[in-house]
C-alpha cells in the first residue's frame, strides 16, 4: 500500500487510471471501515482510501480536538486487509492551504432537518471536504455507510446536481454482535455505558416491528421511543419515522400504502452522540 500525504503524490500514484474505488475516511479505523474498503474492490481497482478529520463539520462544542488519531495502527489494519492501493492522508495546511471561503451550501429541505439541525454547518462541512477529495482521486465509484443515512443522501444529491461523473454506493451498517453500530466515538463510552448502548438499535427494531404490524400513529411511536431511551439515561435529539426518498415526514396515506420508510436517531449517553437507523 503506498501512503501519499499531498494531492501532487495522490495524482502522481493514480495517473491514467480510470476505475478507482474510494473511501473517505476519518481515521480511527474499525471493521466497519474495513468493510467499505472490501466492498470498494468489487467496484473498482484500485482502492483508494483516505483519512482526513475535518474540521470544517465540527461546531464550535464538538470534538475536533479530541477526535481519535490513530494513522500508525490505521494504516497497519490497512496493509493487513490488502485491499487499499493507495492511502490519502493529508494533513490540513495540504487540503485547505487558504482558508475555504467556497462552501457547498445544502438544501434546506434536507440539509436542515434532522443532524443538519442538531448540528448547524455539518453538512456544508461534509460536502465542502468531499467535494474536494473527489476532485482529488477522480474515482469511478466512491462507497459509503448507511450509518449516516442523511449524509449518504445528502452526498449522492451533491454528486448527481454537479454532474460528477462518480457512482455513490451505499453500504449496510456494519455493527458488534449485540447489534451497536460500528463507529470512531464509541471507544469515548464508559464500561457502563457501552452495555447499555445496544439499546439504542434495540428501540429502532421495536419501532419497525410495530408499523410492519400496522401501527400509522407516527408521533405516538417516536414519543414513547425517545421517552424509554431518556428514562435509561439518555438525552435524544431525535427519534424520527421518515419516508426514505426525502427524509420528510409520511402522510397517512403514505403510510397506508407502505411507503418505504426509514427509522433515524441521535442521542447521547454522558458526553458521547450516537447515531443509528434502520430501514422499514
Amino acid at each position: 500500500m503506498k501512503v501519499v500525504h499531498t494531492v501532487e503524490e495522490l495524482r502522481d500514484q493514480l495517473r491514467g487510471q480510470t476505475r478507482a474505488a474510494f473511501v473517505p475516511t476519518m481515521g480511527n479505523l474499525h471493521a466497519g471501515h474495513l468493510a467499505l474498503m472490501r466492498t470498494a474492490r468489487q467496484y473498482g481497482d484500485p482502492v483508494v482510501a483516505s483519512i482526513f478529520v475535518n474540521r470544517l463539520q465540527f461546531g464550535p462544542n464538538e470534538d475536533f480536538e479530541k477526535y481519535p488519531r490513530t494513522l500508525v495502527d490505521d494504516i497497519e489494519k490497512l496493509e493487513k486487509e490488502r485491499n487499499v492501493y493507495v492511502l490519502f492522508a493529508p494533513d490540513e495546511r495540504e487540503l485547505y492551504p487558504e482558508p475555504q471561503k467556497y462552501r457547498v451550501q445544502t438544501p434546506d429541505e434536507l440539509g436542515r432537518i434532522l443532524e443538519g439541525e442538531h448540528r448547524p454547518g455539518f453538512f456544508e462541512g461534509v460536502c465542502t471536504v468531499v467535494l474536494k477529495l473527489l476532485s482529488c482521486v477522480q474515482p469511478k465509484v466512491a462507497v459509503f455507510g448507511k450509518k449516516d443515512y442523511q449524509q449518504l443522501m445528502i452526498v449522492r444529491s451533491m454528486c448527481r446536481q454537479f454532474q460528477l461523473p462518480v457512482e455513490i454506493v451505499a453500504h449496510e451498517t456494519v455493527r458488534a454482535d449485540d447489534g451497536l453500530a460500528l463507529s470512531s466515538r464509541n471507544v469515548y463510552l464508559t464500561s457502563e455505558q457501552r452495555a447499555i448502548a445496544p439499546m439504542l438499535f434495540q428501540s429502532l427494531q421495536a419501532t419497525r416491528q410495530e408499523l410492519l404490524a400496522g401501527c400509522h400513529d407516527v408521533s405516538a411511536l417516536e414519543a414513547a421511543s425517545a421517552q424509554k431511551l431518556v428514562s435509561h439515561g439518555w438525552d435524544v435529539d431525535y427519534f424520527s419515522v421518515r419516508r426514505q426518498r426525502d427524509l420528510l415526514a409520511p402522510t397517512p396515506d403514505e403510510l397506508e400504502r407502505r411507503e418505504p420508510l426509514v427509522i433515524l436517531t441521535a442521542a447521547r449517553l454522558g458526553a458521547t452522540r450516537l447515531i443509528d437507523n434502520l430501514e422499514v
